[in-house]
Parts: C-alpha cells; structure tokens; sequence
C-alpha cells in the first residue's frame, strides 16, 4: 500500500441503518497529492470496515483529483454526492456522483454523472477557477427547488456561493452569494445547517421553521481555523445575516481551538442528531510523516446542538464513545492545595477517557483581568502551566512522564473583571515531548461559564498522540497533537494538579481505560 496521507471528512451520512464516511486520502503517500474518496462504514461510528475507493480521478472533468464534497439524500431514500472534481485545464469544478446498486447498503460503486460538471466557472460568472470548492450538503427550500454552496472568494473576501435546481442536475448561480465577509480568504468546506432553538436534537438540513436558527461554519484557507457564526436565514431572499455579537472572522467562535479542520456534519435521522466529523493533522515535519508512513487522523465524531443561550454551540463525543471505556476509576471528593499533582493509578492513561469537575470558593481573590487580554491563545501561551496565578493553573497533566519532563497539560484559570469572573482554559503542548522541531503551540479558548454557580468540568479523551479536550459541558473543545518519547504506552502517566495559590475542590472525578475500536 505504500505511505498514506487523509485529510477532509467527506460526505458523511447513515443509509439504510450504516454510517458511511468518505475522506480525502492520498494511497501513495503522507502528503498531499493523488487525492481520491475513500470510504469506510460502521453500524456504530467506532468501528469501521474499509472498502475500495469511492471516487477516484477518471474523467476530464476530475482528472487532476476529487476534492471535498458532500452527500444529499434525496427522495425516496437515495443519496447522491456532490464533490469538486479539477479538471483538465486544473479548473475546479463540480460534479455529481450516484449509487450503481441502492440494494448494496454499502453503497461500494458510485457512477459519476455524465451531464458532468454541472457547476463551473466561467468568464461570465465571474468565478475564480481556482477558488470554487467544497459543495454543501444541499437542502430544499419552500419552492421545492435545491439549494447548495460553494466555498470561494473574491480578492480577499470569502464567499459562499448559491446555487438552485429543481432536478439536481440542471444548477443555476445566484446573482448574490447567501453570505460573504471581507479579509476572510478563501472559504473551504463551508457547512450551513438549521439547529433547534429548545432542543438537543438535531434537524434535517431542509428543515424551515421558525423554531430553528442556522450555522454557517467556515475552513479559513489562510488560518486552517474553522470558525462559525449563529443567525437567521432568509428562505424567500436566500440570505444569512449572522446575529448581533456573532464575530465574522477568525477571532469569532470556532468549533476547536487547536488542531481540527476542514470539518463536516450530517443529520443522523436513526438517532435524530447532528453529528459532527473533523480533521486533525500532525504536529511533526512532512519528513516525519514520510518515515512513519501516515499522516493524519479524523477526530472523535460529536453530537452538536445550540447552547441554551443561543449564542454559541455545544459539542460532545457521540455516546457510542462510551461503549470502550473499561476498568473505572473514581476519586473521592479532594481538596487540591497549592503545588498538588496527585497520580490517577488504575487506568492505562496512553489510552483513557477522563471526567473531572472542580469547584471554587471565595473567588474575591482571583487574578484581575487585564483588558488588554483579548487573545486566549496568547493568553495560554503567556501563562502557561507553570506560571502560578491564584485560581488556577488546575486541571489535567496527561501523557506524563515519570518526573514530569514529559506533560501536556489542559487547564483552567479565572480572573476577575470589572463586573464578572472569565474563565480561561488552555491546552500547553510546550513540554509535550523532548523531541525536537514538533509543533509545540499552546491552545487557548474563554469559557463562558459562571465559576460562581458553577462547577468547572473538563473531559479529556487521550489516545496516544491524541488529547481531545471538553471544557465547561462541551462549550469549548481543544484538540492536541502530541508525541512524546518517553510517556509512550505503559511509560504515560496522568495527574490532576494545582499551581494556583487558592485552593481548589475535586467535586467529581471518573476515568477509565479505554479499548481499541476495531478498524478492518
């Protein structure tokens, strides 16, 4: 087989009872190039059976490669695939693919349309040929008619392209794209869907409804940040306005604030929930890559819904998750003073699910809050693990070694401004490993939590290079790259630690081993 590169989550969905999931994969190498659809299905979302490539360059209109995409599932129960195919003249250009046998639930062999490329760009239009990628899974709007975009940009603006169909096949560009931002960049892999106002649920992606307000999630080219804004779409003008406070750009909300992108999401209609995949690349050189042989992975899947506050998303790990945890751990409540690093024993930390809660008291001692402290990331970076506050550093030391040469720590602190309390939480890779020329940078989000009523709760799921971190019920997740040399295997260890002044209360604690999916 040779070394292997994947990267974009495609076309996810679940089809007669099986989830399927395409990606960019590259057969020949770790990095970029050769870029086919592979495919995989699961009866669970944990363990995958791979089969033959889905979507591989063949025809003049994908030559060149078959981009990101996404799937539809039309009336009737049959669902298509809209990928980015680049063709002979390396234009991108979009193309529709179909099941050749609907009876096979796996769906092993998809025929590409020859009415191919249904979308393109031409000097009429206006569009940049080398800046038109990605469609969106399509929904279908009050006048029965398809709607689907297209990540592009103009100059520096991004855009999201619209286009409409009655049949699928026939695609008619919209005088104006539903939504653009200025000093964006190119938009990759955009995502629009409904979300339900008072529900956890998930909603088909043609749902209207005065109940619901929409997301629309970016891939910043620029940044490889995805970021999403919340707000009202306009059936009738087919136009997004993000609501009041909802950043449009970079510094606005994003999914994970380390390493994920190129993310996707589909409507589970079994389990009638939004279910989210994203792409997490590596920390070490391409060279690296190339020796190892591999090259990057797709994170955990997550169940995603609207925060009760409606300004933002929560995400957490799918519940079949839970399904490889063994051998549980549980720690009595424990008052965790100034300079505590106390070991989890019991579980194998290489390979592990935590849950942790921790409560403050008398929080009139925090750190004062400098205004000036507007970037989290930088924030994390300045106060690090080891730079005592008083409430906080605490949290998570995982793929420890021995003496601690070794750690990546994920944690909180909070400051007092002028009116409330900020909660920071950061994820600091800069002693992760004794390698050198990693990619040690240190993640940092603001929680929007009330440490006064509230508890902290972290969860972290470790699996060897892996930490993917939950902070505050899900509001703000972190996913780290990591490759430590001498915390490998039997050799990592885990802590629950405190290098604030104050002290700080473990109100719940569990951790358990988790088990391998199997992958075929």
């Amino acid at each position: 087989m040779g070394v292997v590169g994947l990267t974009d989550p495609n076309g996810p969905m679940i089809y007669k009872g099986i989830y399927h999931l395409f990606y960019q994969y590259n057969p020949f190498g770790a990095v970029w190039g050769n870029i086919v659809w592979a495919h995989a299905t699961s009866v669970d979302l944990v363990n995958w059976v791979h089969h033959d490539h889905a979507i591989y360059p063949s025809k003049p209109f994908d030559i060149n490669g078959c981009w990101s995409g996404s799937t539809t599932i039309l009336p009737g129960e049959k669902p298509v695939i809209l990928y980015t195919g680049v063709d002979r003249e390396k234009r991108q250009v979009q193309n529709l693919a179909v099941p050749k046998n609907l009876s096979d639930i796996f769906l092993r062999e998809w025929i590409k349309k020859p009415q191919n490329p249904l979308m393109a760009p031409t000097a009429i239009n206006g569009i940049n040929a080398s800046s038109f990628r990605d469609p969106t899974t399509a929904w279908k709007g009050p006048d029965g008619r398809w709607r689907v975009l297209v990540g592009s940009k103009r100059r520096s603006r991004g855009l999201a392209i619209l286009y409409r169909s009655k049949d699928f096949v026939h695609w008619i560009k919209s005088k104006h794209p539903i939504h653009s931002a200025r000093k964006t960049g190119m938009w990759e892999c955009p995502d629009f869907f409904p979300v339900s106002l008072n529900s956890k649920n998930g909603v088909n992606t043609s749902v209207i409804s005065s109940r619901v307000k929409y997301v629309l999630k970016l891939s910043l080219d620029d940044t490889k940040h995805d970021y999403y804004t919340v707000g009202k779409y306009f059936p009738d003008k087919d136009k997004y306005i993000p609501d009041m406070g909802s950043v449009d750009n970079d510094s606005g909300l994003r999914y994970d604030y380390g390493k994920f992108y190129a993310s996707k999401t589909f409507f589970d209609s079994v389990k009638n929930r939004r279910t989210l995949w994203g792409w997490i690349n590596e920390s070490d050189s391409v060279i690296d890559d190339i020796k190892k042989g591999w090259a990057g992975i797709q994170a955990v899947p997550r169940s995603l819904w609207l925060d009760k506050n409606r300004k933002q998303l929560v995400q957490w790990p799918i519940m079949e998750i839970e399904k490889l945890r063994k051998n549980q751990v549980n720690f009595p409540s424990t008052e965790l003073k100034l300079g505590s690093v106390v070991e989890v024993s019991g579980v194998t930390a290489s390979q592990a699910d935590v849950e942790v809660s921790f409560e403050l008291k008398k929080l009139e001692k925090a750190e004062i809050m400098d205004p000036s402290w507007v970037n989290p990331q930088l924030l994390c970076s300045k106060k690090g693990a080891s730079v005592k506050g008083s409430f906080g550093p605490f949290g998570l030391l995982v793929l420890a070694s021995k003496n601690l040469e070794e750690q990546t720590a994920i944690f909180f602190r909070v400051f007092k401004a002028h009116n409330r309390y900020v909660v920071l939480m950061c994820s600091d890779q800069s002693r992760s490993s004794l390698s050198q020329g990693l990619d040690k940078t240190t993640y940092g989000a603001f929680v929007d939590v009330d440490p006064l009523h509230e508890k902290l709760s972290l969860r972290t799921l470790i699996d060897h290079s892996v930490v993917e971190s939950f902070g505050g019920e899900g509001k703000a997740c972190m996913s780290a790259r990591v490759y430590p040399k001498l915390a490998v295997d039997n050799e990592a260890h885990l802590y629950v630690f405190n290098n604030g002044t104050e002290s700080t209360r473990i109100s719940k604690f569990h951790a358990w081993t988790m088990k391998k999916a199997e992958i075929n």
